[in-house]
């Protein structure tokens, strides 16, 4: 599936009472078991799943790499924009971050519901920021 096959996203998104152009959530997860920090298997289904939940569209496979200790870094780019995360397995920490431009201000809570599912984290911040909140109209590059 190429980007360029995909029908092109609203900018910003369409629909009453939007206001800019995304909803950006950042996570810190606590408290996590290590050999899940280090399960590439379980963070790649993750992150399919997650982004499945929240009705984004995938333009890859997931991509991972692995650090010397175990730690793990992943990224999945969506048409609607990305998930990612930094796994730090001697901490039991996961940083993770779901960024979308989608219609659907519900859809990056439940990508988070299915992050937290698998991740089993022993507590937890989730921080919400809406993008590009304070463009204006006639604003261009």
């Amino acid at each position: 599936m190429g980007i360029d096959t995909l029908p092109r996203l609203p900018f910003p998104p369409e629909g009453e009472g939007k206001k800019g152009i995304g909803i950006h959530l950042l996570l810190d997860f606590y408290g996590i078991a290590p050999e899940r920090l280090t399960d590439a298997d379980l963070l790649s289904r993750a992150l399919l799943a997650s982004a499945r939940a929240a009705k984004m569209t995938p333009l890859s496979a997931p991509v991972l790499h692995r650090f010397p200790g175990g730690g793990l870094t992943g990224f999945l780019p969506l048409a609607e924009s990305h998930i990612a995360f930094h796994s730090y397995p001697e901490i039991g920490y996961l940083a993770a971050d779901v960024f979308t431009c989608g219609a659907d201000p519900e859809g990056p809570d439940r990508a988070v519901a299915i992050l937290r599912d698998a991740l089993r984290p022993g507590r937890e911040s989730v921080r919400r920021f809406a993008r590009g909140d304070a463009l204006r109209e006639g604003d261009s590059g």
